[in-house]
């Protein structure tokens, strides 16, 4: 490369680029500015990027017409990402530095293996910087005195400048380093010092060290913790000024003696603003502000509380002035407000939330103790077969999901295309169009900007729409008959499994034809089917299908590895082993495939959710069942609180919730646990501790129920249900085996059930379920914690969701390779290489390799068994998610019948993966081989074609998927 292609490299504005007419930039549009190395400020004129990397692209492909027209394509596509990158990461500050814009013009070329520019770009950097380098020292040389650092000012919120406070700044990044091992405070304040200039705004300035600190995590995960301890120094900023009316700050040690009076400003602030409920106010005040615990403030990783920062805690105007503590007791004061000693519970709720042991899910975290209390999490409906009740059922989804709840429609009662509609004397066109007003129905509602509003149809395998149904998430056809954004799952009886297994016919009706089998399963289900194929072979079925039950279960796969819908649940055994069949059928499951309620014309069923972390309830030594039995007595308490305090959208949710009264109650952090205990997920001994934790919170968790039914009573439909007969979930395994013999599943136990079977006849339940594992996927990551059951996606890696982009690092594996002397550059660069698996990493010892095995690296019948093994202790299901490293018909097809074999309720998304690789935060001193990286690690199936490029079946850490938030 010529000298003058690798000068037009250079993104440095050498002076302030000319105005721009005023139709080049709206005058809405923010202004972004750069910071040079002499600290003067420039604005950024994206043009410079798109000139230097046109000049430069052109010396290395020549310049005659058809290298400048791929030229041109090249360079605009990556102009685009280069900007989309530098002001994602400008965050609310406007400001960055001429290295961010170069680090980011050179990732821009290695992620798009443009190796010749981007070696010739490295390679000038390297010059300009020794030239730098040399330069400076030679005016140090000598005996002249270095020049004084230039006075900086900060421009404060009303416009003024002020004197920038540099002792301030030094003192709470020490602060945040404080007590950690492995950080220090210096990189962080050279890094910061650098992005300063004179006249930076007060918001740049807070977001200045977060930013410094950010860059370091991938090489030491302390810093995840100093990131956001910076950031909540920003927070006390904002809070404290809006609690008093006039601009504070405080460290972390000063507000020791400020917590107090902050929180009873927040509380009257909060209930001025409207958005705390007045009762909260009416706590005995005194009380609770003991209670608080300002240094748990202190526990959160960056990406917690940077998801709390955005999503959950209470705002005005976009201020902030909810801490922590104030967040967590307003949640527990909220929980314990019908409660006799509402003090003493929403002290020992407090407790336990703000100790990450337990933790409520999102719609609880955001909403109670306001003044629309809508805390609970999942809703199913049932859509009946009239306009009527189509359309009521899209405005109850409007309703319900205003408020932060996630939906399963079942619309296996609509009749299908082709069925007859007496009314009008024509023909129905089916489930598909009103699936289409549903899906906008979800987009349109988006629960007030916090999250997309969600939503899961589930359809019968014998509806004869089911053929389109699978098509519906297809980016071809006709796009009035395709949904994009709802979510999509088969209710697959077992017949049809059955079927399939031997290879024989399946016949598909509309359900006004064949109106019962919507509530049948098990052998009713089996008569009443093939009486309705005896009734098509003569001739007596109007609208029916045949066709071979492989083909349409080898469909059914496909679309599953393509669109990653729909997913695969299994109807018979949701309902065999339901404790309430005796008043109803589950006719689907919900959102995230872990509810398994009755749903019906007249009750919609609703699910309150909250997960255990079972990282913080294991040792070395095993599970801790005296603490562990500890937190599940509370958080069973706070789950059947919700139903009481709730704020009901719709009638037939306010009445199925009262009558049943059921909770969720999952866990989260397994990954984490396994690592502690030494236990790599690919392995029996994993096997048998999900076997081992899942019965422990099972037993403890329906004890806990018998409690509060001694305390306030059964719940009012206890009578007739399996409990009643003293039928526990790990009993009801009996009943599925009895209805398809061929089922898998382990029945041994451990504690002493029989003792709790008789307490659960004589005494009664409180909850007709109990149990449900969700995905977990925002409350983990404000724990710190793996998701859920999930094992971990990579070791490294950059996870997007809506409040940004975050690395990742496994902070166990960290201190594995500290302790054997294996941490340092070269791994890291390692790490990102082979997309944060360690099993290719030759240096790496075997026992390690094994232990940090990630989820690409399991085989998914390690899963599935684990699933089976903790099924038989739920009495709803579990939100698991199948990974499959090189995915194919043949691998699907055993993958999802060793499912059905081993007795799952549901499976939830496959996960599939192209060849991927981390994104790095600088690619300084590294190859191009290192350096070729994607935007993001996504999960594809490989059947795309190679001219369409790869088709994306599920987004890790999509931030518009509702799993992954």
């Amino acid at each position: 490369m010529s000298p003058n292609s690798a000068t037009a490299l250079r993104v440095e504005p050498e002076q302030p680029p000319l105005a721009e007419a005023p139709s080049a930039r709206p005058a809405a549009e923010p202004a972004y500015q750069v910071i040079r190395r002499n600290g003067a400020v420039t604005p950024f004129d994206p043009s410079k990027i798109t000139v230097a990397l046109t000049k430069a692209f052109l010396a290395v492909e020549g310049t005659n017409a058809a290298a400048s027209r791929r030229v041109h394509d090249i360079v605009e596509g990556l102009s685009e990402q280069i900007v989309a990158g530098l002001t994602r990461r400008a965050d609310s500050g406007r400001t960055f530095h001429v290295e961010d814009v170069q680090d980011q013009v050179e990732l821009a070329l290695m992620r798009g293996e443009h190796h010749k520019v981007a070696r010739a770009y490295v390679l000038y950097r390297e010059d300009r910087a020794r030239e730098r380098a040399a330069k400076n020292a030679g005016k140090k040389s000598g005996k002249a005195k270095a020049a004084k650092a230039p006075s900086l000012h900060m421009k404060t919120a009303d416009g003024a400048m002020v004197p920038l406070d540099a002792d301030r700044l030094r003192a709470v990044v020490e602060e945040a380093c404080s007590g950690l091992e492995g950080v220090s405070a210096e990189p962080i304040l050279a890094e910061t010092t650098r992005n300063l200039y004179d006249g930076i705004s007060q918001d740049e300035l807070a977001l200045a060290p977060i930013l410094a600190s950010r860059t370091l995590i991938e090489t030491e995960p302390g810093y995840a913790k100093v990131s956001a301890r910076l950031l909540l120094d920003k927070l006390r900023s904002e809070a404290l000024t809006f609690v008093k009316g006039s601009a504070q700050q405080a460290t972390q040690a000063e507000m020791a003696a400020l917590y107090a009076d902050y929180f009873r400003a927040y509380l009257k602030a909060g209930i001025e603003a409207e958005l705390i409920d007045p009762e909260l106010g009416r706590f005995d005040i005194e009380r609770i502000v003991a209670a608080l615990m300002p240094e748990r403030d202190l526990q959160f990783d960056y990406l917690g509380l940077q998801t709390l920062y955005d999503r959950y805690f209470l705002h005005r105007h976009n201020v902030r002035f909810e801490l922590p503590q104030a967040f967590f007791m307003r949640v527990a004061m909220g929980l314990a407000i019908r409660e006799i000693d509402r003090e003493g519970r929403a002290i020992e709720f407090y407790r336990l939330l703000s100790s990450f042991d337990f933790m409520t899910s999102t719609p609880t975290l955001f909403n109670s103790g306001t003044l629309r209390p809508q805390l609970s999490s999942c809703f199913l409906t049932t859509v009946s077969d009239d306009l009527d009740g189509i359309f009521k059922a899209v405005k109850d989804n409007a309703l319900l999901a205003k408020y932060s709840g996630g939906l399963g429609n079942d619309w296996s009662r609509v009749r299908g295309l082709g069925a007859h509609i007496k009314g009008t004397n024509g023909q129905s066109q089916g489930v598909v169009p009103f699936l289409k007003v549903a899906n906008d129905t979800a987009i349109a509602v988006n629960q007030g900007g916090k999250r997309k509003g969600a939503v899961c149809a589930y359809l019968e395998t014998w509806h004869i729409d089911i053929e389109e149904f699978l098509d519906l998430r297809k980016n071809t056809g006709d796009d009035r008959r395709r949904t994009h954004d709802m979510n999509t799952a088969n209710w697959v009886p077992d017949l049809f499994m059955e079927r399939v297994e031997a290879d024989g016919t399946w016949t598909l009706f509309s359900p006004d034809e064949a109106p019962d089998l919507h509530d049948l399963y098990g052998i009713p289900f089996r008569e009443a089917y093939e009486a309705y194929e005896a009734k098509a072979e003569r001739g007596e079925m109007k609208v029916y299908k045949q066709l071979r039950a492989v083909d349409l279960w080898r469909r059914m796969l496909t679309m599953l590895f393509e669109t990653g819908h729909p997913w695969i649940t299994f109807k018979d055994p949701c309902n065999i082993r339901s404790p309430q069949g005796h008043v109803g059928v589950v006719h689907s499951s919900n959102l995230c495939t872990e509810i398994t309620l009755n749903t019906s014309a007249d009750e919609v069923a609703v699910c309150n959710l909250g997960s255990v972390n079972l990282a913080a309830h294991v040792s070395a030594d095993g599970l801790d069942h005296e603490r562990l039995a500890r937190t599940v007595k509370t958080a069973m308490r706070m789950l059947d609180n919700v139903v009481d305090i709730n704020f009901y959208t719709i009638p037939e949710a306010r009445r199925s919730n009262l009558r049943h009264r059921p909770v969720g109650l999952g866990l989260m952090g397994f990954q984490d646990a396994l690592q502690t205990r030494r236990i790599p997920y690919a392995s029996q001994e994993a096997v048998a501790f999900a076997d081992e934790s899942m019965e422990a919170l099972s037993y403890h968790a329906i004890s806990a129920s018998v409690e509060l039914a001694a305390e306030r009573g059964r719940y009012q439909t206890f009578e007739g249900s399996l409990w009643s007969q003293g039928v526990l979930p790990v009993d009801s395994i009996a009943r599925l085996s009895e209805a398809r013999p061929s089922v898998t599943m382990d029945n041994a136990e451990t504690l002493d059930w029989e003792s709790l079977r008789e307490r659960v006849r004589s005494t009664g339940m409180r909850n007709s379920n109990c149990m449900a594992i969700a995905p977990t996927a925002t409350i983990s990551n404000i724990c710190g914690v793996s998701q859920s059951i999930e094992p971990s996606y990579q070791n490294l890696f950059v996870k997007s969701n809506m409040s940004g982009d975050f690395t990742v690092v496994n902070a166990a594996l960290v201190r594995d390779l500290k302790a054997r002397g294996l941490w340092d550059e070269v791994m890291v660069a390692d790490l990102k290489y082979y997309d944060g698996s360690v099993g290719q990493i030759d240096r790496i010892p075997d026992d390690l390799k094994a232990l940090y095995a990630t989820a690409f690296e399991i085989e998914p019948i390690w899963l599935i068994e684990a699933a089976s093994r903790r099924q038989k202790w739920i009495d709803q299901a579990q939100s698991l998610n199948l990974y499959v490293s090189n995915p194919s018909g043949r691998k699907l097809d055993e993958t999802y019948r060793l499912a059905w074999k081993f007795g799952l309720k549901t499976t939830y998304y496959l996960r599939s993966r192209s060849a991927t690789h981390v994104e790095k935060s600088t690619l300084k001193g590294v190859d191009g081989k290192l350096n070729a990286v994607s935007a993001s690690s996504v999960a594809v199936p490989v059947s795309a074609p190679a001219s369409e490029g790869w088709g994306k079946a599920c987004a890790i850490d999509d931030p518009d998927c509702e799993a992954c938030q």
